[in-house]
């Protein structure tokens, strides 16, 4: 495969009602320019997604926004792929929350981890409604010093806006971040809005939609960050 075409797997069901799902080829187009990388990218219904899926095709994996997605596993098996081969990841958002999920499920070995969304109920609910909805909502984040996240925004702190209902339960984060999984970025409120996986070349996620900068004009520094991941990966 020629090495100047950086290929990005979408993972999520497109849908053109939402606006991260805009901003996205908007965002990937803009960082495309800045690098002056030929940038292909493919959606990948989580539906769509099962064991004979090409994924080794790809040099980047996002996990977009909009969940529930169709199908959870679908959506789970892409991140794995992502982390276990150490490709480069971002997820927004939905992406956040499933990136966290797979990683209890896999790594620590949480096989009851469930969504909340989906299994209100379940014991272990690792994501739960958040204490204040953050629909349309803009906050401050303070970011880890010497973090992937911080090293793209070059700053400390940042103002981001959101479109979600579900974070992480408080109840477990603790136990979830004392291994690889390291939380990364708090609100003001000091919650949990950020997380990178430690020993990986780059696996980011966050709760909140960094792809919306693009509608403005700006190009988004996390997907900047991924596509220059994947350029080293490549090289």
């Amino acid at each position: 495969m020629e090495t100047s075409v950086i290929r990005i797997a979408l993972i999520g069901d497109h849908d053109p009602q939402v606006t991260a799902h805009h901003a996205i080829p908007v965002a990937l187009g803009m960082a495309a320019e800045h690098s002056g990388k030929d940038i292909q990218f493919q959606w990948l219904a989580t539906n769509s997604i099962n064991v004979d899926t090409p994924l080794d095709d790809f040099d980047g994996f996002w996990c977009v926004p909009a969940s529930p997605y169709r199908d959870m596993d679908g959506a789970l098996r892409a991140i794995r792929f992502a982390r276990e081969q150490q490709r480069p990841f971002l997820g927004t958002c939905g992406g956040f929350q499933h990136a966290v999920l797979e990683f209890a499920r896999n790594v620590l070995g949480w096989n009851d981890a469930e969504h909340g969304e989906i299994s209100p109920e379940a014991t272990r609910a690792l994501l739960t409604p958040l204490a204040c909805s953050l629909v349309e909502a803009v906050d401050s984040i303070h970011l880890v010093e010497g973090s992937l996240i911080a090293k793209a925004y070059e700053k400390a702190e940042i103002r981001e806006g959101y479109r979600c209902r579900y974070g992480v339960n408080p109840e477990f984060e603790r136990e979830l971040l004392k291994q690889q999984l390291h939380a990364v970025g708090h609100d003001s409120a000091g919650d949990l809005r950020a997380v990178e996986l430690k020993d990986h070349p780059f696996f980011v996620a966050t709760l909140f939609q960094p792809e919306r900068a693009a509608l403005k004009g700006i190009l988004p520094p996390l997907v900047r960050a991924l596509i220059e991941a994947c350029a080293r990966q490549k090289s």
